[in-house]
């Protein structure tokens, strides 16, 4: 939920499925009002109006509990609020539902099932990289395993895992954190972001160490994630030595069951189909109905590109190979890009070909 204040306006916008759009907005007297309120909901100072803020507040609707994430952001009308719904109880954390198929879910857990060693999750803000990490947890997380995760922040709450928010306030960061946690005996540790050099450097050292490490890097394919590290300064041996794989995904908009149209493609449109492996003599759109409240979508579902390190992978590794040599071999091997998962996603008429390139675009 965006609350933003403009001159003579205060303009309210939603984010459903990635997408905003604007809704009917209080009046612009009531802004300072209803900004206010907010801050005390998530107990923040409502006398400081000059720097940005973050706060949490717990409301229950119906019987049902939700988490709002907070953040207030000074502007030139006033602060601008953003909330962040978390609904604990509705996520969904099954593998199938995310939208994992059967090879690539295959391909996942080859690397996912290794006693040790990294697994990163890669894409934009809003990929669904976090909730990829807590689905993968819950399939590792039994009684024989100590888990321990270090985040910013904490979004969903595990049975049974350790799980610890930073607080660079405090001089709580991932590093320190994670420097704790070799000393705490565990077996599988996680990894909001791996966003230094300080952080990768302890990250590997963990995995050399026989444990099993998750993380996050943003970056727009998996090939990438390797170039990256590579960048930031970890050693190729080192990087060779320790990653088991890279999941690169985005989210489209599932079409709606209820109203999307099938239409025959065009002959453009089925060659470039044909070269991705898919030939389908028809396709579906978005039309809208009362079920998806007009847009024709309804849920997300993820984009995956499977990076699964490999002799081969990891010899060009060593050689510095570029980004697009590694994604050129890992494809030669049967990785699905995630332009391709789009296009086999579209052809079974889970979402549409403009969500496909819309969030593939530049990946």
């Amino acid at each position: 939920i965006h609350i933003e204040p403009f001159e003579g306006r205060l303009r309210v916008r939603y984010r459903v499925d990635g997408v905003l759009s604007e809704t009917d907005s209080p009046p612009e007297r009531l802004a300072q009002a209803i900004i206010s309120r907010i801050k005390i909901m998530a107990r923040l100072n409502i006398a400081e109006r000059r720097l940005p803020q973050d706060g949490r507040i717990k409301v229950a609707v119906r019987g049902k509990e939700f988490d709002l994430r907070v953040s207030t952001t000074p502007s030139m009308h006033g602060e601008s609020v953003v909330l962040r719904i978390l609904d604990r109880d509705g996520a969904v954390l099954d593998f199938e539902s995310l939208g994992f198929e059967t090879d690539s879910l295959t391909a996942y857990l080859s690397a996912l099932d290794r006693p040790h060693g990294i697994v990163l999750v890669t894409g934009p803000t809003g990929s669904g990289k976090t909730t990829t990490l807590y689905t993968s947890l819950l399939r590792l997380n039994s009684p024989d395993r100590k888990i321990l995760t270090v985040e910013d922040p904490v979004e969903y709450q595990l049975e049974g895992v350790l799980q610890v928010q930073v607080k660079p306030d405090i001089g709580l960061t991932f590093a320190r954190a994670l420097r704790s946690f070799l000393r705490q005996d565990p077996d599988i540790l996680m990894i909001g972001e791996i966003r230094d050099l300080e952080t990768a450097q302890i990250a590997v050292q963990a995995a050399l160490t026989g444990h099993l490490v998750l993380s996050t890097l943003h970056t727009n394919d998996a090939a990438g994630a390797v170039a990256r590290l590579m960048d930031m300064g970890v050693p190729d041996y080192l990087l060779t030595s320790t990653m088991n794989g890279v999941a690169a995904q985005r989210l489209v908009r599932r079409l709606c069951r209820e109203c999307r149209e099938a239409y025959r493609p065009s002959e453009e449109l089925v060659q470039r189909l044909r070269a991705s492996g898919e030939a389908p003599d028809r396709l579906y759109r978005p039309v809208g109905c009362d079920r998806c409240k007009g847009t024709g979508y309804t849920g997300r579902a993820a984009l995956l590109e499977i990076l699964v390190m490999d002799d081969e992978l990891r010899r060009l590794v060593l050689h510095r190979a570029d980004a697009r040599d590694l994604e050129r071999a890992a494809v030669e091997r049967g990785m699905r890009t995630l332009y391709r998962d789009g296009m086999h996603k579209a052809a079974q008429g889970l979402t549409s070909i403009e969500e496909v390139l819309r969030v593939t675009w530049g990946a």
